[in-house]
C-alpha cells in the first residue's frame, strides 16, 4: 500500500509538472507546482476509502489551496501558478468520460448516477478553493515574516 502511494505521488508530481509546462508556469516554479499536485493526490488517495470520493476531494483541495497560498507567499508568485496545476490530478475527468459514455450507450440510469457524482466532485473542488481563498491574505503574510526571520 505504501509503495503504491509513493509511486502515485511521483506520477501525480510529474503529471502536474508537465501540466505546468503546458500552461507556461515559470521554470523555477515547476518543482513546487508538481509538489502541490503530488501532495493533493496523496491526501485524496489517503482519504478516499474512509470518507468517500466527494469528501476526500474536498479535503484534498483544501490542502492544495492552503499549500498554494503558502507557496505563493514564500515564493513571491501568484497563487494560480501553484493552484491550477495542483488541482489537475483531482479534476473528475473519468467521471465526465463515463457520463458521456453511458449517454452514448443509452444507459441513462448509469449516466445519471455518474453525472451526479461528477457534479458533486466539481462542487467539492469549488467549495474547497473558496473556503481557503476566503482566509485573509494577512494570515499568510505572517508566514512571510517568519521566513524572513529564519
Amino acid at each position: 500500500m505504501l509503495w503504491t502511494l509513493i509511486i502515485e505521488f511521483w506520477v501525480a508530481f510529474f503529471a502536474t509538472g508537465a501540466f505546468s509546462v503546458l500552461f507556461s508556469v515559470p521554470r523555477r516554479q515547476w518543482f513546487f507546482a508538481g509538489l502541490t499536485g503530488g501532495a493533493g493526490w496523496v491526501f485524496y488517495r489517503g482519504l478516499t476509502g474512509p470518507s468517500g470520493i466527494v469528501a476526500a476531494t474536498f479535503i484534498a483541495v483544501v490542502a492544495v489551496t492552503l499549500m498554494a497560498r503558502c507557496l505563493a507567499v514564500v515564493r513571491r508568485s501568484p497563487v494560480t501558478i501553484f493552484l491550477v496545476p495542483g488541482i489537475f490530478p483531482l479534476v473528475p475527468g473519468v467521471g465526465i468520460y463515463y457520463t458521456s459514455y453511458y449517454i452514448i450507450m443509452n444507459d441513462f440510469a448509469m449516466a445519471s448516477a455518474r453525472g451526479v457524482e461528477t457534479i458533486k466532485v466539481a462542487v467539492a473542488i469549488t467549495l474547497g478553493i473558496m473556503c481557503v481563498l476566503l482566509i485573509p491574505q494577512s494570515v499568510f503574510m505572517l508566514l512571510e515574516r517568519r521566513t524572513k526571520k529564519g
